[in-house]
């Protein structure tokens, strides 16, 4: 079945089993529970009485009935609320699949009282401090009538429903906001654009922003392995769901359905705190780009050297956080004001990473992007251009199958912001190519640099991380692109960041050199003297999947990739060093 350009599926239903946490069955009413209680075992008891006020019936504009769930504080007192918008059910907080992403990452399930969402803001800790949570099941998933989407304009005017009834309960005090990492964090991006009026101020951890260019079309590539996950495993109800993995065989061009999946980032004027890494490889991208095009004048950007869900939990954060609402929706003179607008980590590699260092901006006003040529001939980069033409590649089938270029630095060196490759490239063999590159840090001998982003170091995180689960793992800072798809959209595109339109196809003829921009993801990296740079230009993924037990992507590559460089052909990859 098809609504204009979208494709629907059948869902699956909600039913007892991985997924199944203790508040998923349908019980209308309310009730309080009451300090001490603890949901199961592992949990946190309630420091605080909380009243529950479970399947809620909210109606929307077309008529359809969504369920939520509300965490309040017990008494009269009128208190803001916090939406945490997924499909994610609203009673998952307690499920063996939450508890098994919580051990998977190294956190204990001890901090958090499982009433909460998974990715969500947690109830015991902000009930306690005065606020309320709302966990919500969307359109079509649990009970909640109707068909799921995946991030577009119906699922806004939903959210803004929701925001503009809960702004007008008798226990709130008409002040919303949104909070939460991954899908609770896009959703807030599309929320804030529509502006509800009782919208007061979004908290989004990590998300995509883009749903082609950063979900199922990164650099042109039909690479679908997590779309299918969250499509498979996300959307349990009673309708259909929105079937992306189709419309993605469909649309490989950017077109409206794609266009009607990008916020509207230049009507987001709500006070935001964004935060960010420069590791997730879903949701580096689409934050980064949301942060840079959001026209809010009260804005703040975190960039922390860690995975997103120990650091959404972690107690300082979750501190700071609420410093962020009581200012913003409870209106306390208590500083906040006064936080940097920019706070980025300079990633070490080796035990000595710098977070929290303060900015005015991202990257920060005394950083210069600086070319790096590559030479064909000796291997390594340079800031000035070789003077000999020569040409580096290798055969997709063979091995190696990447070709790689070499620096030193003499001196501390900084790298902060946003990287970029200019390469010349020819397709031997081949009317196409499937291109990744690769920023890695090596120590003083050679030796590639990484670091777990999560709390789990152990044999299992070791195994999942080896050729794949790239969010758990740091390897360095990669980018990709199909080359027929290299067409820069000029309204986007900066010197920085390179922008793609992805409307059209543009094969290569035989023997044709041509140019392409390829953007990496934010750096913010140093390196002490003696230590290396190495730049990989590959026909496949360097890094393997995003996330453990995902399929992999299969270029469609052929014959040999061919780099050009110096003369008319100097290839160079673009890094921003930081001056002082």
């Amino acid at each position: 079945m098809s609504d204009g350009q979208k494709v629907f599926t059948p869902s699956q239903p909600l039913e007892p089993g991985a997924r199944y946490g203790i508040l998923s069955d349908f019980e209308p009413g309310t009730r309080t529970l009451e300090a001490g209680f603890q949901i199961a075992p592992p949990f946190k008891p309630l420091p605080v009485d909380i009243v529950l006020d479970k399947d809620i019936a909210v109606t929307l504009r077309d008529g359809v009935t969504i369920y939520v769930d509300v965490f309040r504080p017990a008494g009269t007192e009128r208190v803001p609320v916090i939406v945490a918008w997924s499909p994610y059910g609203k009673g998952q907080g307690s499920s063996a699949s939450v508890m098994g992403i919580f051990g998977m990452v190294g956190l204990d399930n001890a901090i958090v009282s499982g009433l909460e969402k998974f990715e969500g803001p947690d109830p015991a800790y902000w009930c306690a401090r005065g606020y309320a949570i709302c966990n919500p099941d969307i359109r079509g998933v649990a009970n909640s009538e109707g068909d799921s989407v995946i991030w577009d304009r119906q699922e806004v005017l939903d959210c803004y429903d929701l925001i503009e009834w809960l702004g007008v309960q008798d226990w709130c005090t008409g002040k919303v906001a949104m909070s939460g990492t991954s899908y609770l964090a896009v959703s807030q991006w599309f929320t804030a654009a529509e502006q509800p009026p009782h919208l007061a101020a979004i908290n989004p951890w990590e998300g995509v922003s883009d749903v082609y260019r950063d979900l199922v079309l990164r650099g042109g590539m039909p690479d679908t392995g997590f779309a299918r996950q969250l499509q498979d495993n996300s959307y349990f109800g009673k309708g259909q769901k929105e079937d992306i993995l189709t419309e993605a065989e469909r649309h490989p061009l950017m077109d409206g359905l794609w266009e009607n999946k990008i916020p509207q980032f230049e009507n987001i004027t709500v006070p935001a705190y964004v935060v960010a890494s420069y590791s997730n490889t879903l949701h580096t991208a689409g934050t980064f780009r949301a942060w840079r095009r959001m026209a809010s004048e009260d804005k703040w950007l975190r960039v922390h050297n860690s995975q997103e869900w120990p650091d959404y939990y972690d107690e300082a954060n979750v501190e700071d956080l609420r410093r962020f609402f009581d200012h913003t929706l409870k209106g306390e003179d208590n500083g906040w004001e006064q936080t940097p607008r920019v706070r980025y980590s300079l990633l070490d590699l080796q035990g000595g990473d710098q977070i929290n260092v303060p900015a005015d901006q991202f990257p920060p006003a005394d950083v210069t992007s600086t070319k790096y040529y590559l030479d064909g001939r000796t291997r390594t980069l340079a800031t000035t251009a070789p003077d000999a033409e020569a040409t580096a590649g290798y055969a997709v089938a063979s091995h190696p199958d990447l070709v790689s270029f070499v620096t030193r630095f003499d001196e501390e060196t900084t790298l902060v912001g946003y990287p970029k490759a200019h390469l010349w490239v020819e397709a031997d063999g081949s009317d196409d190519m499937d291109l990744f590159v690769l920023v890695q840090k090596l120590d003083a001998y050679g030796t590639p640099l990484q670091a777990f982003t999560a709390l789990n170091q152990g044999a299992l995180a070791q195994d999942v991380t080896e050729r794949g689960a790239s969010i758990l793992r740091y390897k360095g800072s990669d980018g990709r692109l199909r080359v027929s798809m290299r067409h820069l959209d000029k309204a986007l595109a900066t010197d920085e960041v390179p922008a793609h339109t992805f409307d059209r196809v543009e094969k290569l003829s035989p023997g044709e050199v041509v140019d392409v921009e390829i953007d990496l993801l934010p750096v913010g990296l140093t390196f002490h003297p003696g230590e290396q740079l190495r730049f990989l230009i590959s026909g496949r993924s360097m890094l393997g999947t995003m996330m453990p037990g995902i399929r992999e992507y299969e270029p469609a590559n052929s014959g040999r990739h061919v780099i050009h460089t110096c003369g008319n052909h100097a290839s160079y990859l673009q890094l921003p060093v930081k001056t002082a």
